[in-house]
């Protein structure tokens, strides 16, 4: 019979990709790792990792197996929140991975649980973009992701997880209050196609965003900027440095911000794995972040 812990060490290994890396996220040792995945070999009765280099790779049986061990190690977290969810007392460590512009407001979380729960609830923050706070979601580092998406952007999630909408909220467009389009009550993305843009970095799902909300108004933005807080980006905006795509919770005084009439839009929510809701101290987290 196969050893769920040694399953577990397999799983990390496809997880992190080195052996050192999955020793660490398990805090064991390297050596510990390597000896645990040689008995799991003998158990399974196939090679289940091969060296590359100076590394240890997963071969096809191991791939294989790594696959069927995530639906495992998803089984008996569901089975764990099954029996958290017949406590009558809410306690424990809550870890949340949250994107920065949410992130801001989990402070009033914390006070909101503290003031319940006292010190019986810990709530642990990882700021995280949704491209990695789902992974790790997945892989158990985190119980709580709060993740965005739009609705000319779709997100997909990870199997074996459950969402709950949090809140919808427009994208506007952010300019300086000297602006003439401040006057109006929506503006058409295609007369700002000659400004200059405030971008998020390319690697972000915002930038993404500005990207297809312009090209369907049938341009390319020309950055000026690249910056990642909604924040920076308004006070450039305001500096009078270009214009730029922001959220409303990204309001501030000195900048207007203008809805599209390409009704453009994001809902944040929070995701947990399977059945985790039922757990009373992640249930209590996710009843203080639908308030706030």
């Amino acid at each position: 019979m196969l050893d769920v812990r040694r399953l577990r060490l397999l799983h990390a290994l496809s997880v992190h990709g080195t052996v050192t890396a999955a020793a660490e996220a398990l805090h064991v040792t390297s050596p510990a790792v390597s000896q645990q995945l040689a008995a799991l070999e003998r158990e399974a009765g196939v090679a289940l990792v091969e060296r590359e280099g100076r590394r240890l790779a997963l071969t096809r049986a191991g791939h294989v197996l790594a696959a069927h061990t995530q639906l495992v190690l998803d089984q008996l977290a569901a089975a764990e929140a099954d029996l958290a969810s017949l406590r009558t007392s809410v306690s424990g460590v809550v870890r949340v991975g949250a994107f920065v512009s949410v992130a801001a407001l989990l402070p009033r979380v914390i006070q909101v649980l503290r003031s319940a729960h006292g010190s019986d609830v810990e709530l642990f923050v990882h700021e995280m973009e949704p491209e990695a706070s789902l992974p790790a979601l997945r892989r158990g580092d985190i119980d709580i992701a709060v993740i965005h998406s739009y609705n000319i952007m779709p997100r997909s999630l990870p199997t074996s997880c459950e969402s709950f909408e949090l809140f919808v909220e427009p994208v506007n467009v952010a300019l300086p209050l000297s602006d003439p389009l401040v006057q109006q009550d929506s503006v058409d993305l295609s007369v700002l196609a000659d400004r200059p843009w405030i971008m998020p970095r390319t690697d972000a799902s915002c930038h993404e965003l500005t990207q297809r909300a312009c090209g369907a108004a049938g341009f390319v933005p020309r950055a000026q900027a690249y910056c990642d807080d909604f924040g920076v980006m308004c006070g450039l905006v305001e500096a009078g440095l270009g214009v730029a795509l922001v959220p409303s919770v990204a309001r501030r005084p000195g900048v207007a911000l203008r809805p599209l009439t390409q009704q453009v839009f994001r809902t944040v929510s929070a995701v947990v794995r399977n059945r985790a809701d039922g757990q009373p101290a992640v249930r209590a987290v996710l009843e203080q972040l639908r308030q706030v």
